[in-house]
């Protein structure tokens, strides 16, 4: 497995990733591997890179403007921004040497599936796309993370924010787990694994509920048809309810398919959390891209 430093651009930001060769060797296939919410793709990421390129798989994986290496605003999430993200790495992939741009598809893990959703939607240049655990309405996805009485406040919270965001350009910084509050079943995970706090001490915008809230993968995912869809989601995730997943589904086009992993959460599709879940996930997304890109 021979890696490489990745620099891009999308809207004149500078975006680094990491372009991983297929060990197969020369002109193959590329997917190109989109981080969740949290933007530690330093976590879960690399087994997926590593099991992809010793497939016969061509990877690039970088991190969305605002974390890890690349430059933008600290944090923000912005889906349509990461839509355009995308957009530029599936360019910068298919014009490597050793990539044949004609077979170049996307992973999508968690938030980072619903922005892929639209990517693909919007470029025919994507041949393909899985996701794992993808929201697919952004802001019934916000909403179910809380009560109807927290929900409420965090409206009270939101209304002067704008203000400020108007009148300043800042948001208010808050710890992760606030602004994207963990399900029951993943909180754990969150505490051992994700340590969001030690990556980003300065806290995620509050506006990133705003900007999650006017984005809904749903509206696009039939847009996709006739290329092919996976979805894959664990059925007791209580991050990104399995809902999600069946909405996604029920407004795409042919050929789908989705894929349910019972009695599991959001965070055990990861190696480093849940090495046997890992295995079957990985393996399902070998046999989804052997069948399309190979």
């Amino acid at each position: 497995m021979s890696s490489e430093p990745a620099t891009f651009y999308a809207d004149g930001v500078r975006l680094a990733g990491t372009f991983t060769s297929s060990e197969a060797g020369g002109v193959g296939p590329g997917i190109i591997c989109v981080h969740g919410y949290t933007g530690r793709k330093e976590t879960y990421m690399p087994p997926f890179v590593r099991d992809l390129t010793a497939a016969g798989f061509n990877t690039l994986d970088f991190y969305h403007r605002g974390f890890g290496d690349s430059d933008g605003i600290p944090n923000r999430i912005d889906p349509a921004e990461q839509v355009r993200d995308i957009l530029a790495a599936r360019i910068w992939l298919a014009e490597r040497p050793e990539v044949d741009a004609a077979r170049v598809g996307i992973m999508g893990l968690s938030h980072g599936g619903g922005a892929s959703i639209r990517a693909a939607a919007i470029d025919p240049g994507v041949a393909m796309l899985a996701t794992v655990g993808a929201p697919g309405n952004g802001e019934r996805w916000q909403r179910s993370k809380r009560t109807p009485e927290e929900w409420d406040e965090l409206q009270t919270e939101l209304a002067p924010d704008r203000v400020a965001r108007a009148m300043t350009g800042e948001s208010l910084r808050l710890p992760y787990q606030q602004v994207s509050p963990p399900g029951p079943a993943e909180r754990e995970a969150f505490k051992t694994m994700y340590r969001t706090e030690d990556a980003y001490p300065d806290g995620y915008p509050i506006e990133n509920i705003d900007l999650a809230c006017g984005f809904s993968a749903e509206d696009w995912v039939g847009q996709i048809a006739p290329r092919p869809l996976l979805l894959i989601h664990g059925e007791k995730d209580t991050m990104v309810r399995f809902e999600e997943a069946e909405a996604l589904f029920a407004n795409a086009g042919e050929p789908k398919e989705l894929h349910v992993i019972p009695d599991i959460n959001h965070a055990e599709v990861y190696e480093p959390r849940n090495p046997e879940v890992y295995a079957g996930v990985i393996a399902k997304l070998l046999e989804f891209y052997r069948a399309g890109l190979a």
